[in-house]
């Protein structure tokens, strides 16, 4: 500092990154070490020097820039206290000192810049000090632009995103509520870059059922498809988020999207049978207002979807949904395995379906076999024994027991499954088209109602011996 004595001059030089002295002392400056760069602020204050704290490197970041980006708060609040012109820069990506503040979540230098009337709230790639906020989701940056600058929540970023579209993406609800409240027209703006996606499309798209049930909240009549004639039902389909599609039909209001088509004249259900997707088609067809034969653009109900799904035949979903599907539309069921199951089925796939089921059989049966073993074994060695007192001999001991009657029931009913899952293993053998189409599903649900009431079996069998 000595030699700042004798000639000031040298703070105003600067290196080949165009760099004053003090940028360079901010960017080299260690955590909580600001001694150096608090001296050389106190030097720059100095008549004909106070115009060189607004230099900016050749990236254009001020001092205030790195202090913010560097993690020094105090630093960087004594800057914009000596010059409030340092709070309108903005560098060459585009990100002014407060955009920085909110990214870093420095609330305090945040409010000194908001103070000033001018300052800049710009961002990188289009977005504003608002964008930044809802990243964070820091509601009380958030409050208090909402209040003072309300117009930034309408500005829109190179992907022409605004604020709340950001919320919605990153599941924010309570963010989401804050802008609402302040103002509602927000929950009807769209997405031109995306085919004027509405707020509730981008819900969807990732199954925020909590953002969705917000925005609903404060704006009922929210739009619910896009420019292309997609709906938010169409693309919670499309994206499997079962969860929304059932929050989609227990609304009254958006239920009637059921059989409204998109611009190939899908339903929602022509995706979810494309799909294979069982949970999906089964949610929808428990709908009342289903209707199973509205045809696309080619002339086919959904139920001709699976015809494009054929390299999934030998799938479990693709089973379950063909069986679904049949329950609801027995004559198309018909038809198709009359018309293009046998055909399409047996020359692409039936080799695929007749080896996988081999497996699958092989596996099953010895599971099943074992279950039924456990299960007889179980039935004649009964929890506590027989008796051997006169005149109740070989009577279980605990009969009188409700857990032993429990324990009887649950049982015999994994037996019963068990060895139908066998006897069904037996047949196929067949390698019968219909059979097989329907025998994996039944043979799945068989074995799962075995291995639960096994379960149970061995439950009540445990408490009725060491029950009081």
């Amino acid at each position: 500092m000595a030699v700042l004595e004798k000639d000031l001059s040298l703070l105003s030089i600067v290196n080949s990154y165009k760099e004053t002295p003090l940028i360079v002392a901010v960017k080299t400056l260690k955590s909580g070490d600001v001694s150096m760069a608090d001296t050389l602020l106190q030097e720059y204050t100095k008549p004909g020097l106070r115009d060189v704290i607004l230099n900016s490197d050749v990236n254009g970041d001020t001092a205030l820039h790195h202090a913010i980006r560097h993690g020094h708060e105090n630093l960087a609040l004594k800057l914009i206290r000596a010059r409030h012109e340092l709070s309108q820069k903005v560098n060459k990506y585009d990100e002014s000192p407060m955009y920085i503040a909110v990214m870093r979540g420095f609330d305090e230098v945040f409010q000194q810049l908001w103070t000033i009337s001018h300052s800049s709230h710009k961002g990188a790639f289009g977005d504003n000090a608002l964008h930044a906020a809802v990243r964070n989701a820091n509601i009380g940056i958030i409050t208090t632009i909402m209040e003072s600058r309300p117009e930034l929540a309408r500005e829109r970023n190179k992907s022409g995103h605004t604020p709340i579209q950001y919320a919605v993406n990153r599941n924010q609800s309570a963010v989401i509520s804050v802008i609402l409240e302040r103002d509602q027209s927000l929950g009807y703006l769209v997405n031109s870059n995306q085919e004027d996606n509405p707020l509730l499309f981008s819900a969807a798209s990732r199954g925020n059922v909590d953002v969705a049930r917000e925005i609903l909240m404060h704006c009922p009549d929210v739009p619910s498809c896009n420019k292309a004639g997609s709906t938010i039902l169409h693309q919670a389909v499309i994206e499997g988020h079962v969860k929304f599609i059932e929050f989609i039909l227990a609304n009254h209001q958006l239920a009637k999207l059921i059989n409204i088509r998109d611009s190939e004249h899908y339903t929602a259900l022509h995706h979810a049978v494309k799909n294979c997707n069982p949970a999906i088609v089964r949610a929808l067809l428990a709908h009342k207002e289903i209707d199973v034969r509205v045809y696309d653009r080619q002339g086919r109900p959904a139920f001709w979807q699976l015809t494009e799904a054929m390299d999934s035949a030998k799938s479990l979903n693709w089973n379950e949904v063909f069986m679904l599907m049949s329950k609801a539309d027995p004559q198309a069921t018909a038809f198709y395995l009359r018309q293009v199951a046998r055909k399409k089925i047996t020359v692409k796939s039936m080799q695929e379906i007749k080896s996988l089921t081999t497996t699958y059989t092989n596996n099953t049966s010895l599971v099943a076999i074992l279950i039924a073993t456990i299960t007889f074994a179980a039935a004649f060695t009964l929890p506590g024994g027989y008796s051997n007192d006169k005149g109740t001999e070989g009577l279980p001991i605990m009969r009188k027991k409700p857990a032993f009657k429990a324990f009887l029931i649950s049982d015999t009913l994994p037996m019963c499954s068990s060895l139908a899952v066998a006897f069904l293993c037996i047949l196929a053998r067949w390698e019968d088209l219909k059979f097989l189409l329907y025998y994996r599903c039944l043979t799945k649900n068989l074995m799962w109602f075995a291995l639960m009431t096994t379960t149970v079996a061995f439950a009540t069998g445990l408490y009725t011996v060491v029950a009081p």
